[in-house]
């Protein structure tokens, strides 16, 4: 008799040989009818793996590059970040606790992973003028995990591989397939790989992103000017977080054309008394 598979568990040769292939495809065909799901936008999305799961691997990503990269000690910096970040995760949905660490580093970059973790790195104020471009940067970045565009690449990776595995790569030194998963989750080029959003993603985090920022009272006009000191930078080699997150004219034409809703967001913020002061 085969023996139940708990949770987790990839072990599966309890399962005859010729019954592997048919167990995988029920397996996955399972997951993809209950698998799918619907992002902020209205887009639909594989969810395959539990949200659990995803947090428990976006904190082991943290955990990784907070002991393999430099972090700040200025106080005035990582203060003026804070501010910026505090203001944005207000505005988010849910209780998840937040954690923020400013990273000694020139990279252009910053990164949201799920459970909670948004990274910054120091390279990155020399580009984003002021805080409202720093809040649309990080209000971009967390929208990327609050639509769940982690799970849903890791599910597309998911469904091409057998069992397991993909889920497990997580523990241990640092290896192709870790290196792979969390760049999946979003860390890009931090994790020695590049793994660029799709382009829907990108709308979806761009137009999400600048309502967290007018909902916490930073100019959502920001954003524009954001990206287009990102494509100055560009000298033969772009900043890592402009690589990751292609900067196209289309997308400056969709964020015009969000720009409406979220300036009606920031009056209502501004009407509120909601005006950050993080400079």
């Amino acid at each position: 008799m085969n023996k139940l598979i708990k949770h987790g568990d990839t072990a599966t040769s309890d399962i005859r040989p010729g019954c592997r292939s048919t167990f995988f495809i029920m397996l996955f065909l399972t997951g993809l009818l209950a698998g799918c799901a619907t992002s902020p936008t209205g887009q639909t999305q594989l969810k395959l793996i539990p949200s659990s799961e995803v947090n428990r691997m976006g904190i082991t990503a943290f955990e990784d590059i907070k002991k393999s990269t430099p972090i700040s000690r200025n106080q005035q910096v990582n203060g003026y970040v804070q501010c910026v970040a505090d203001a944005i995760v207000r505005e988010v949905p849910g209780n998840t606790r937040w954690e923020l660490v400013v990273f000694d580093d020139d990279a252009v970059n910053a990164f949201a992973l799920p459970g909670g973790k948004i990274g910054v790195y120091t390279g990155l104020l020399k580009v984003a003028d002021g805080q409202d471009q720093l809040a649309a940067v990080i209000g971009h970045e967390v929208a990327h995990v609050t639509a769940d565009h982690g799970n849903a690449r890791m599910s597309a990776a998911y469904a091409t591989q057998s069992g397991f595995q993909i889920v497990q790569s997580m523990a241990g030194v640092m290896t192709p397939q870790k290196a792979q998963l969390m760049g999946l989750l979003g860390v890009g080029l931090q994790a020695g790989i590049l793994l660029p959003y799709g382009r829907g993603q990108e709308s979806e985090a761009d137009i999400v992103g600048i309502e967290y920022m007018a909902r916490a009272g930073f100019v959502p006009g920001a954003s524009i000017l954001l990206w287009e000191n990102m494509g100055k930078q560009d000298k033969g080699q772009p900043p890592e977080f402009f690589s990751t997150h292609p900067s196209h004219q289309t997308r400056i034409s969709d964020l015009k054309q969000a720009m409406p809703k979220a300036e009606g967001l920031f009056k209502q913020a501004d009407g509120n008394g909601k005006q950050p002061q993080c400079d």
